[in-house]
């Protein structure tokens, strides 16, 4: 074993190990590229000591100075074991969704942390990314991480995780999938395998609720809502997320991911955190897509050690309705499947108002999806738009489809549960339901109050 000098030497080499349970024997191999095996126990001490580093380089890093960020934990531990090697004072802000072993690891570092609220809007000044930015401006010689932001944190994943993948693997790899938090990962192993080997399939990971996915095949916002797995999706746009290097996005929600995290520390035996089981439950898909002979790698972010009170804990799976109970309602193909295959009706972009008028006499539908020649959803035209459209003079029932189409909102994925369409009817939206990239149904809350009848 080699010595260092310091343990922030130690970040990084971390081994690769093959999974043999949770994967069929008709799939592709799967690997797990064990990051919580980092000293601080998360992918993010790769980030946090480049970025740092760098820092220091450019001068942006002064003796007797304060390092301040926002952090879901991961990056802040990081950070805390940096300035705690080089001798900085550090302040973070968390959301309060984050588990008191993150909270109290941070603390032990000596690290002052805020805790912010969750549940607020991306541009609030509560939100725990603009609490730091206040925090930073107002403390003196203060550097501001910006892991969202920063450019390094793009770099430090294309210079070590992409590189390291490609040596474990001998090159011999034809999928990485990565989640997508601040997006440096996914976008930083994109970027080196677009340049190394183009033919690597890049899929990134986003939880149902993250807005990564949505904006990915969309390019517009949608409206962000809770999740509990922690360390991956995001509610606000990053410049450390680089989709032009991602070929395609997955998403997971909630029961999925600690659902496979918790097999993989039973039946696997590794110790990793909820956004491995995002992670993995994606790569065994795509390796069943790809089938036996290819090879899959993935990575296992952080440390089950953060989550002992949390998904580890059956009371806590139950409590949550993600094991037992009858909370469970399903998943949203169970409903198209109940329903029949229905034909989607969508318009294109350059369908005249009248057209779209017609479609919503003809089918009996208040909203029709607006799809591009690809056949992919581009926004969502409703009978108020068209109303507000034509008494405001706006539009005339000659005018094109996208002149008067809103943004898509309420996408969701067939293996969604269907208590995430809750959250998107309260904002009076209808569910689309995505799949790989194309309309497969429209959900309405008609449709699941006739589909829990059934089942009543």
């Amino acid at each position: 074993m080699p010595s260092f000098n310091s343990i922030l030497e130690a970040v990084g080499r971390t081994p690769m190990v093959r999974l043999n349970k949770v994967v069929g024997p008709d799939d592709a191999a799967v690997y797990v590229k064990c990051e919580y095996m980092n000293p601080t126990g998360s992918i993010k001490d790769r980030m946090a000591v480049h970025v740092l580093n760098e820092a220091e380089k450019k001068g942006q890093i002064r003796p007797g100075g304060t390092i301040v960020e926002n952090t879901s934990g991961n990056t802040g531990q990081g950070v805390a074991m940096w300035a705690a090697v080089k001798g900085y004072r550090c302040v973070f802000t968390m959301p309060d969704k984050m588990s008191i072993e993150k909270v109290n690891m941070l603390k032990g570092f000596g690290a002052e942390v805020v805790i912010t609220p969750t549940d607020v809007p991306g541009d609030s000044p509560q939100h725990y990314v603009e609490t730091a930015r206040r925090i930073a401006r107002e403390t003196p010689n203060s550097f501001y991480v910006n892991q969202y932001h920063n450019p390094d944190n793009i770099d430090a994943h294309e210079k070590t995780t992409g590189p390291e993948i490609w040596e474990d693997t001998g090159g011999r790899v034809d999928a990485v999938v990565a989640g997508a938090g601040t997006g440096g990962t996914v976008s930083g192993i994109g970027r080196f395998f677009k340049k190394k080997s183009p033919s690597v399939k890049i899929v990134g990971v986003d939880p149902i609720g993250s807005i990564h996915y949505h904006y990915y095949y969309t390019k517009t916002m949608p409206t962000p809502h809770v999740y509990k797995v922690e360390g991956v999706g995001e509610d606000i746009l990053c410049q450390a997320m680089d989709y032009s290097v991602v070929d395609e996005f997955h998403q997971v929600n909630d029961k999925e991911s600690f659902t496979m995290a918790r097999r993989l520390v039973r039946e696997e035996g590794l110790f990793c955190g909820g956004s491995s089981g995002s992670n993995v439950h994606v790569a065994v898909k795509i390796a069943r897509q790809l089938g036996k002979g290819k090879t899959v790698v993935t990575v296992l972010p952080d440390s089950g050690t953060r989550y002992i009170t949390k998904f580890l804990q059956d009371s806590w799976m139950k409590d949550y309705g993600f094991m037992g109970g009858d909370r469970d309602l399903g998943m949203v193909e169970d409903i198209l499947k109940a329903r029949g295959q229905a034909r989607v009706i969508t318009a294109g972009e350059s369908d005249s108002v009248q057209g779209i008028i017609d479609l919503f006499k003809n089918h009996g539908v208040s909203q029709v999806p607006i799809v591009d020649d690809k056949g992919h959803p581009v926004g969502m035209v409703h009978e108020v738009d068209v109303l507000r459209g034509l008494n405001e003079g706006r539009v005339t029932p000659g005018s094109r489809a996208k002149e008067i189409a809103s943004s898509v909102g309420g996408l969701i994925y067939p293996k969604a549960r269907i208590e995430e369409l809750f959250r998107i009817f309260e904002t009076d939206q209808v569910g689309v339901v995505v799949d790989n990239n194309t309309i497969v149904g429209i959900i309405s809350k008609v449709d699941v109050l006739e589909f829990m009848t059934r089942r009543a």
